[in-house]
């Protein structure tokens, strides 16, 4: 399973990333639980599909944001329970300095598919 659950970390990230580089949120709720939880780079909580939509129409428009996956970990849980580590980098095109934050995902098997059922995005930069 380990190789098959990087694979199915690696499709979540690159549909995560293309769904931000788009700028749509419908297409980034998708890939999460009907359950989730999301804490992201406002101090809010966020549950569920409709959760994670508002959130990401939340966000500033920006003209071409990226965001790119660093030293990602890959933890089986359980069967159907993967846990996520990884360092996410978002070059917003020069509209703001670009952002660094640790970031770190439990996915599910629901319904026959991989959703996110918990985000949580902090600070790189150490708060203490």
């Amino acid at each position: 399973m380990p190789e098959q659950a990087d694979a199915i970390v690696s499709a979540i990230i690159a549909k995560w990333c293309a769904g931000f580089a788009r700028r749509d949120a419908m297409a980034l709720a998708s890939l999460y639980s009907k359950n989730a939880f999301f804490f992201g780079s406002n101090p809010s909580l966020y549950r569920g599909r409709d959760g994670v939509a508002a959130y990401f129409n939340g966000l500033p428009n920006w003209r071409a944001p990226s965001a790119v996956f660093s030293e990602v970990r890959v933890a089986l849980a359980g069967p159907d329970i993967l846990n996520i580590a990884a360092i996410v980098s978002f070059d917003l095109a020069g509209e703001r300095p670009p952002l660094q934050v640790k970031m770190s995902w439990v996915i599910i098997r629901e319904d026959g598919d991989w959703k996110i059922v918990n985000h949580h995005a902090s600070s790189r930069e150490p708060l203490i």
